[in-house]
């Protein structure tokens, strides 16, 4: 009641009734917060705005431990998180945490806190079957789907304790099959559209992108010819596998002290998507970890080991595979001389180039074949995506952090005042094993790459006018390697009239640090370099090159000027020289954030109704985002423009670097929960997010990508006969534009309701639970580029033996 800042919580207890499939997933019908789903077994969740698929704006905790993949930046999800048996509830902190928890939170937090083991003792066992792709809403016929989770914990004494945790998940995927045409217009100014147009490229087809077409002349006419590629739907391997386990040891020496040493590990196989879609198998992460606190203090450290196993890139597999079969020269030398021969043979121009196409991809390598199996084989186990399709990263990292409670180590003096003081502070060191590929060390090959930051912080709230208002102020300072120092304050006041009704209102600062990835990448990926923005990573290159929109740009008015107007490609070129511009991009520097939130929370109608309301602005600067640009092969000024037309005569770049727009936006959330009696509770919530608007706008910040409006609600009924319950949930969200690199457009609103009953046999200690999520299986995407979701149908299990 008396937070200075947002902060909603999900408990077990009634996240176990909602038609969700796991306390994770039921997140969704929780105020502020959206989640969006690439995967059945990838959830991504984000508050406020700026989401998208590897959200390192939002740190996710366990037990108040990090659980994110180093070089990612971002959790695999609940990957390494805590199965449904072991968690006690889930804290969301919509909005900036940084003042606190430090980088990565600048947009929220989520920290999932487990059961203690002297608390919670005895062995949980639950089965979960269900089934899915059901009524044809994909190419799949129904599919069965497992989750399995096992929870022992047991105490040895007052002062030892040991808790075991199992949690097993397999499944088929959704899938992902949008056909939009994303270059629908690249052959306009020869009348070639839709399934006519020789640079179709579908949104779920990969190796059939920019990367991979030519600009062909064909009997006069400049034509934008794509390679054929492939479909998801084809390559993709959509089986789910994923596993982990957590064993930790408890020991409390004395009452209020306790120690616990605990080790996680997870395999993962699922699909995950970022710019590209990628195949995650046999990915591990491996977590060991120790903490000692007591009321006075605490200090904690843990280490995060990733390794990805043998996972690919789908859209590196997709053109590697076609041009395994044929070389690009090889493959636009046939299509130029089939297309010429079914002219002369009396063709139409789209008839030709149909012709041209089957007759060039005459050989390739055809899924489902024991020759393309092999090829694949070959191609996924090789780490450069310019010939192969691997993703090999392994990586570390390392974190410590401490706090003291000043206020009880010297108790006397702080209650003559008032006054409480924490501080903290905290280490934390990336180590990433250079593969060659995905990453490089600039400066030492043999060495592996490290990534430092350091912070601290101190918080004092003071309680005025007998403890009916609490002032608070925080101050926090981070340094990172790269970087410089960098000072985060918060101030914060929380007005409370009485016990069940409280106001409040804070205004804080916040930086984000790059993550590994858009710090220190170093990709090849087809003809395109993608490289981290960091002067150390990208020296030279900002300062030498192009960008793509504009090249894109003069291309294009090159084409249309020699199909349209008769001109010469060298007269075009002279023509629209102008059209390019120079990068005007630099070297990466920290995002940040300011925000100011007020909201109220209070209980009425006999303490049977909460309400809980807020609203918040924040604007932000430096964007960390990506450019494409371009260097030509030349320094001359006059052969510049003829070198920025052709594909071959420059080296291309997607460089990690910030926006120089400043971006606002606002919105707020009201969330309701009314105990109507014995029997019935209703749950409800609306979440208002808005871009207000974007100063010095360049285009080249992040997607917004939220939803304008978000609303959910539940009704749960207990006890309805003996021990019979049930529930039922309803969300909707409005459609939305979405940005990304791999597609951008817009995303449908969408409705959905999840249900479920459940019977407790209390004398045997099983509860069963019949549900589906999306059970009216209306299929929906909740982004663009991933996969339709149905309805997934479900009967658990669970069976709890208290002591053992």
């Amino acid at each position: 009641m008396r937070s200075p800042i947002s902060i909603e919580q999900l408990k077990s207890a009634e996240a176990k009734i909602m038609g969700a499939l796991s306390i994770y997933e039921a997140l969704e019908n929780v105020k502020d917060v959206q989640i969006i789903t690439p995967s059945l077994s990838f959830k991504v969740i984000n508050t406020r705005g700026f989401a998208n698929t590897t959200n390192v704006r939002f740190a996710q905790l366990v037990d108040g431990i990090d659980n994110q993949a180093p070089h990612l930046g971002t959790p695999i999800a609940n990957a390494l998180g805590a199965n449904d048996l072991d968690i006690d509830k889930i804290e969301i902190i919509p909005g900036t945490a940084a003042a606190l928890y430090g980088m990565n939170a600048i947009n929220g937090l989520a920290n999932i806190q487990t059961k203690n083991p002297f608390e919670y003792q005895g062995i949980s066992i639950q089965q979960l079957t269900g089934i899915n792709h059901v009524g044809n809403i994909d190419r799949f016929s129904p599919k069965a789907y497992s989750q399995f989770n096992l929870r022992y914990a047991q105490t040895f004494s007052d002062k030892i304790a040991v808790k075991l945790n199992v949690s097993t998940t397999g499944g088929t995927d959704w899938v992902a099959d949008d056909r939009t045409d994303l270059a629908p217009n690249a052959n306009a100014s020869t009348n070639l559209f839709g399934t006519n147009n020789p640079a179709y490229d579908e949104v779920n087809g990969y190796g059939n992108e920019s990367a991979n077409r030519k600009t062909l002349n064909l009997n006069g006419k400049n034509y934008v010819v794509a390679r054929t590629g492939y479909r998801e739907t084809d390559i993709s391997d959509y089986e789910i596998k994923n596993y982990k386990a957590d064993v930790g040891f408890y020991f409390r020496p004395k009452t209020g002290h306790e120690l616990s040493v605990t080790y996680k590990t997870a395999l993962i196989n699922t699909i995950y998507q970022r710019s590209n879609r990628f195949r995650l198998d046999n990915y591990t992460l491996n977590q060991f970890a120790v903490d000692y606190h007591t009321p006075v203090f605490q200090v904690k450290g843990y280490a995060t080991t990733e390794n990805t196993g043998d996972s690919y890139n789908m859209r590196s597999l997709a053109e590697n595979m076609d041009r395994a079969f044929k070389s690009d020269n090889n493959w636009f030398a046939d299509y130029t001389s089939a297309y010429k021969n079914a002219i002369t043979n009396g063709s139409s121009v789209p008839d030709a180039h149909k012709i041209a196409r089957t007759t060039s991809d005459t050989g390739r390598f055809e899924p489902g074949t024991e020759a393309y199996e092999t090829k694949k084989k070959e191609l996924v186990n090789i780490n450069n995506w310019d010939i192969g399709a691997a993703l090999r990263v392994k990586s570390t990292l390392v974190h410590a952090e401490g706090l003291i409670n000043w206020d009880k180590a010297f108790s006397s003096s702080f209650e003559k005042i008032g006054t409480k003081l924490l501080s903290g502070f905290d280490y934390r060191n990336y180590i990433i094993v250079p593969d060659g590929n995905y990453f490089i060390n600039p400066e030492n090959d043999s060495e592996n790459l490290t990534y430092q930051k350091t912070g601290a912080f101190t918080q004092v709230t003071k309680d005025l006018f007998n403890q009916k208002l609490r002032l608070g102020a925080t101050l926090r300072m981070d340094k990172s390697d790269y970087f410089d120092t960098k000072f985060t304050p918060q101030f914060t006041a929380v007005y409370s009239p009485k016990e069940s009704l409280s106001f409040r209102a804070s205004y804080q600062n916040g930086y984000r640090f790059p993550s590994i990835f858009e710090g220190f990448s170093n990709v090849n990926s087809g003809g395109v370099k993608r490289v981290g923005g960091l002067r150390i990573m990208s020296d030279g290159i900002f300062e030498n090159s192009y960008t793509k929109a504009s090249i894109d740009k003069f291309q294009a008015q090159v084409n249309s000027d020699v199909n349209t107007l008769g001109l010469t490609q060298a007269q075009a070129i002279e023509k629209n020289k102008n059209t390019i511009q120079k990068n005007p991009y630099t070297y990466l520097e920290p995002e940040f954030v300011k925000s100011f939130e007020v909201g109220f929370r209070g209980m009425a109608l006999n303490q049977n109704l909460f309400i809980d309301a807020d609203f918040y602005y924040n604007s932000y600067k430096n964007f960390i985002a990506q450019v494409e640009a371009s260097i030509p092969n030349t320094t001359d000024p006059a052969l510049i423009p003829t070198s920025l037309y052709s594909r071959t005569t420059q080296n291309r770049y997607r460089l990690w670097t910030n926006s120089k727009s400043k971006i606002y936006n606002y919105g707020g959330s009201l969330g309701l929960k009314y105990r109507l009696n014995q029997m019935f509770t209703a749950l409800g919530n609306v979440t208002y997010t808005k871009l207000d608007r974007t100063d010095d706008k360049d285009g080249l910040e992040d997607g917004f990508n939220t939803p304008e409006f978000n609303v959910n609600g539940t009704l749960i009924a207990e006890n309805i006969w003996k021990k019979l319950g049930a529930s039922a949930s309803a969300r909707y969200q409005n459609n939305y534009d979405y940005i990304s690199f791999l597609v951008s457009g817009n995303v449908p609103a969408y409705w959905t309701m999840d249900a479920q009953v459940n019977y407790n046999f209390k004398k045997s200690g099983i509860t069963t639970k019949l549900g589906g999520t999306n059970i009216l299986n209306k299929a929906y995407s909740s982004i663009l580029g991933g996969p339709s979701i149905g309805g997934l149908y479900y009967l658990s299990l669970t069976w709890e033996i208290k002591k053992i």
